[in-house]
């Protein structure tokens, strides 16, 4: 018993350190200095995003789930294809056609996820934010200028990456997580991160991310992938503003009293 305790405490104390190392995540948006993207006057290709939807065991093992991973898939396609007319630019879906160019962009979604990941944790949070990320302003990442050579993205002038990771507790997590609680100790159960970003394909410069480790909504629900997408393409560039609502409407004028003054006519008679 004194040993499943001491693990109990052990876990746990783990689990802390990575919640407070969260906690101390204080952007989740990034751009490149002097970055600006006008409405209609760019070609932008949407990549297959990178889905995984898994459960979290008691240990924090996250178990992939393949129904709840082509469910979110098709609903995150779906909420895409609602949101696409609202950036602002024209946004297509990546269509190999007969490049083969297929494997080589799964690699590059891949290369994104772990660059994403880099930006989060060294530029991100301000405790881990390296020297050279430090100076105001700065945001210099790339994934390389390789893209600019794929045949299936000619014609195109960004590529907007997507990846999602998504782990939710199982009941042992629960348990931990409760049962620490007891003890004082804070335990996260459920994994949810979530990248979106924008790529130059001329450079290869990484000139927009939002990215987050507690993003909402439940993507193995149609609302919760609805509200997936819309955080993760919140900020996007040159999307247009929300419209202001319409100001009240002045009211009509009152009828002219028949007892008011005579007009000049009237009154010159």
């Amino acid at each position: 018993m004194k040993l499943v305790k001491s693990l109990l405490w052990l876990v746990a104390s783990v689990m802390l350190l990575a919640s407070a190392t969260a906690a101390f995540a204080q952007e989740k948006t990034g751009s490149k200095a002097g970055f600006t993207l006008k409405p209609g006057t760019v070609r932008i290709v949407l990549m297959r995003p990178t889905i995984r939807v898994g459960s979290q065991s008691a240990g924090g093992v996250i178990t992939p789930n393949a129904e709840w991973s082509a469910n979110a898939r098709e609903y995150i396609a779906k909420a895409l294809k609602a949101q696409q007319d609202k950036l602002g630019n024209v946004v297509i879906d990546y269509d190999e056609g007969v490049t083969k160019d297929g494997a080589v962009v799964t690699q590059y979604s891949n290369l994104f996820g772990a660059l994403a990941d880099s930006v989060i944790e060294y530029q991100f949070f301000p405790g881990n934010r390296l020297p050279t990320k430090k100076r105001k302003g700065s945001f210099e990442w790339s994934l390389g200028n390789g893209l600019a050579n794929l045949d299936s993205l000619k014609g195109a002038d960004y590529a907007l990456f997507i990846n999602t990771y998504d782990g939710y507790g199982s009941a042992g997590r629960k348990m931990l997580q409760l049962f620490a609680a007891m003890g004082g100790i804070s335990v996260i159960s459920g994994v949810h991160w979530g990248h979106a970003g924008l790529i130059d394909l001329k450079t290869g410069e990484l000139v927009w991310l939002n990215a987050d480790r507690q993003m909402g909504g439940d993507l193995r629900t149609e609302d919760g992938a609805v509200k997936r997408v819309e955080q993760l393409l919140k900020g996007f560039p040159g999307q247009a503003a929300p419209a202001a609502p319409a100001a009240a409407s002045a009211p009509a004028a009152a009828p002219a009293d028949s007892a008011a003054a005579p007009s000049a006519s009237a009154a010159s008679q």
